[in-house]
């Protein structure tokens, strides 16, 4: 299965493997669906987005 090319570098795994973000977030955004997710998709356009923005592009105040 291919994965989002940022995976690696994402603050999105982090959360995830420090048990702060749901496994469905990765599974869905990261790993099926990458070209759906905001990140993916500001990343790409070189607009900033914040470390605590989800993938769906909510920004969460508890990912620190």
């Amino acid at each position: 299965m291919k994965q989002c090319i940022w995976y690696t570098v994402c603050p999105m795994r982090r959360f995830y493997e420090k048990g702060l973000l749901p496994e469905r977030y990765v599974t869905y955004y990261c790993k099926e669906n990458w070209h759906e997710c905001v990140r993916y998709q500001m990343e790409e356009a070189g607009t900033y987005h914040p470390d605590n923005m989800r993938q769906d592009g909510v920004i969460d105040k508890t990912l620190v």
